[in-house]
This record gives structure tokens, sequence and C-alpha cells, in this order.
């Protein structure tokens, strides 16, 4: 189900992007990418790391409903302290900082994404493994953004209607997750709340994840800042494509989670198993990927994105080989050291990923604009997998299946000599 949702990720922007790119042009597709960015920050401290924490919360107790119940209402407390002061500093910066002032109709409503995704507990229903219910409302609100976005989406003005309809594409079935909670569990405020026992975690995890956002996210806003509104818009482009990509790629990684948490406890030769058969995916998925977009990066960008867009296609090709290093180290991260408990080093590697990151935009995206960009973020998602590797050195030699793992590299290496022929 979650391959089938991740998919619809794909085609969706694949049948959207096109038409997007050619009527708003690059100009406003920068300022969407720009908004959307600043608002990604103040996601981050608005979940606080309980969207990672809690999946791993709720598979622990999801046997026992009282423990259910605490572990829910915990979290929603924890989680809406955090979205209102994630509110007050968002009003604070448009108010005081004139790039989001100029903005701040664009930020208001891609700021809805925030509540939507706090009272819409995402991660309660992925820790209960409920992924038919998942797909099937992400599917719905999906197809009447896309046609929202075709009836409504006529020229580079409509760029604001065009954010709107994002957001109810994005997070719109969220509300459709409130109304179903009481299904599953009940929040029970009465109770004595223990939230202490989450915050190390919590903190962890989003200390995590904000190195994450800087060296995913920081791109574009230092693009914004150190170029122009056209070269995010070149940038941007090439990020639609990779992120399908990666999304993709990680689709197992998701759903992995809750089920090795469970495993742990329960059955640790299917802990190993799932870990093989995790990184054999992601070669056998993000190699080829790579491989056929790096090629193929110029003809895909002119049919996704049209004419006006040519820069785009020698960013991608740069961009192209990190979704390789992301594709492995979803796996390293999200099933090995965040079940194992070993959050500390998921932390230790977003730090080397983001000081590179930042470091190598400073030094040359004033030189070569995008291109740097996205140089400095294949170095920093290789060092992010390089580190987790050192500390679960002592593991990875039983979890990888090497056999297969030569296998996947010679029949790749016979397609990219085929692909350089034709």
């Amino acid at each position: 189900m979650n391959m089938l949702l991740t998919i619809s990720s794909f085609i969706f922007p694949l049948i959207t992007f096109p038409y997007v790119s050619r009527v708003l042009g690059p100009a406003p597709n920068g300022k969407i990418a720009f908004a959307s960015s600043i608002i990604s920050y103040f996601s981050l401290l608005a979940s606080m790391g309980i969207p990672s924490y809690g999946i791993r919360k709720i598979a622990e107790v999801r046997d026992n409903q009282e423990q259910l119940n605490q572990a829910l209402t915990e979290l929603i407390v924890i989680n809406t302290f955090f979205m209102l002061l994630s509110y007050i500093l968002l009003l604070f910066s448009v108010l005081f900082i004139s790039n989001f002032k100029r903005n701040g109709i664009l930020i208001a409503i891609m700021s809805i994404q925030i509540m939507f995704t706090t009272f819409g507990v995402d991660w309660f229903y992925q820790g209960i493994e409920q992924y038919d219910y998942i797909t099937a409302r992400n599917l719905f609100f999906k197809i009447i953004a896309m046609v929202l976005m075709f009836i409504l989406v006529h020229k580079p003005q409509d760029y604001l209607i065009y954010a709107g309809i994002t957001v109810l594409g994005n997070v719109g079935s969220n509300f459709l997750n409130i109304i179903k909670l009481r299904d599953y569990a009940h929040l029970n405020f009465r109770a004595s709340l223990s939230l202490k026992p989450h915050l190390k975690p919590i903190v962890t995890l989003f200390l995590y994840s904000a190195m994450t956002v800087i060296y995913t996210n920081l791109d574009q806003i230092m693009l914004g800042f150190m170029t122009d509104n056209r070269e995010v818009g070149y940038y941007s482009a090439t990020i639609k494509i990779e992120n399908i990509l990666t999304s993709v790629i990680t689709s197992l990684g998701a759903v992995m989670l809750p089920r090795i948490t469970y495993y742990l406890n329960h059955n640790k030769k299917g802990f190993i198993e799932l870990i093989k058969k995790s990184f054999n995916f992601v070669f056998l998925i993000s190699v080829p990927l790579a491989i056929y977009f790096y090629l193929e990066a110029n003809q895909v960008i002119f049919v996704l994105a049209g004419k006006g867009y040519e820069r785009s296609g020698l960013i991608l090709q740069y961009l192209i080989p990190a979704i390789v290093f992301v594709g492995l180290s979803s796996v390293t991260a999200w099933q090995m050291l965040i079940p194992l408990k070993m959050e500390k080093w998921v932390l230790i590697g977003a730090i080397v990923g983001a000081v590179f990151n930042i470091s190598i935009n400073l030094l040359i995206i004033p030189i070569i604009g995008g291109t740097g960009a996205a140089i400095s973020t294949v170095i920093a998602e290789c060092s992010v997998f390089v580190t987790h590797c050192i500390a679960l050195r002592k593991r990875l030699c039983r979890t990888v299946d090497w056999q297969n793992l030569s296998k996947i590299l010679i029949a790749n290496i016979g397609t990219l000599i085929v692909l350089v022929l034709i």
C-alpha cells in the first residue's frame, strides 16, 4: 500500500509539473519554492521530532489500549505546544524580515500545513500500520488537488491559488485523520500525563530532522538570497525530480520502522532479514534510476519542464548521485539506528551533513549558482551515510547480502553500456 502511495507521489507530479512549470514560469515557481522552504523550518519546529519518535512509540504499545491512549495524549500535548510556538515565531519573522514580508500572503497560505500536520497525527496511523487507510485518503485528496489545479491555474498571477491547492493536496487528508482517530484510540487529558520520558528522544530526533532540513532545503534559501528567483526556479525543478525519485527509493523504509521495532523485541532473525531485504531493495531501485536520469537529464527536463529550463538539465546531472546515498542512509537511520535507540548517531550524521552542505554552499553558490548547490547536496548526503556506517560497522557485515549486491552492480554495468551506446 505504501508503494502505491509512493507511486502516486511520482505520477501526480509528472502530470502536474509540466503544466505548472509552463503556466507559472521560473520566477513564480521560485517564489513558491522559497516560501515552501521557509515553512519547512517552522513545520520542523512544530513537529519537534514527534513524527519519527511517535511511530516507534506507538508501535511499542499498540497491543495495550491503555498505554496507547496515554502515549497518544502525551505526544499530542507536546506537539500542540510546539505548534503554537512555531506560529508565534513565524508571525514575528514575517513582520520583521523584509524578504518574508514581501511574500507574506504566500507564506500565510503555506503555513496552513503546520496546523493540519500537527492535528492529523499521521505518525499514529503509521505506528499501527494502517497503510490502506493512509493510501486511500491521500490518493483522494491528490486527485482533488490535481483537478482544481487544471481548473483554476492558468497564468503566472495564479501562483497563490496554486500554493493553496498544493497545501490541500499535501495535508487536506489530515482532516479525515482527526475524525477517524476515535476508532483506534481516545485522548485522556484527565489521566496523569508523563511528558518528561518523551523529551530526550524527541529533542534528539528533532535536532536530527533540523540538520536534515538544513542540508535539503537550505540550498533553495541560500540560492534565493545569493542569486535570484530564476536560479531558484531552475534548481527547484531538479529538486522536484530528485524528491520524486528518493520517495520511491525510501518507500520501503517508511513502513519498516514499526515492524522492525516490533521484531527487535520478538524476532531477532526477522530483524536481520528485513534489513537485508531493505539494502537489496535500495540498490536494486536507486542505482539504475541514477544511471538513467544522469544520462537522460536534458531530455527529462525538456519533457517535464519545457523550454526555458535548459540549465536545470546540467544541475540535475550533478544532483542525481544523491538519490543513492539518500536511499542507503534511510536504511541505516530509520531501520537500524532509530529502532536500536542509537538516535545520537543519526543526529551526528545530520550535523556532519549540514556542516558540509553550508560550507560548500557558501564557497561555490556565488560562483556557479544552482550547480554548486547540487554538488554540496551530494557531498552532504554521502557524508551522512559514511557517518552511519562508522556507527554500525560491527552490524553492517551481517545485514548486507554481498552476493546479491554484486549481481545488481553487474547488471547495472551492462545497462550502462547499452544506454551509452544508444
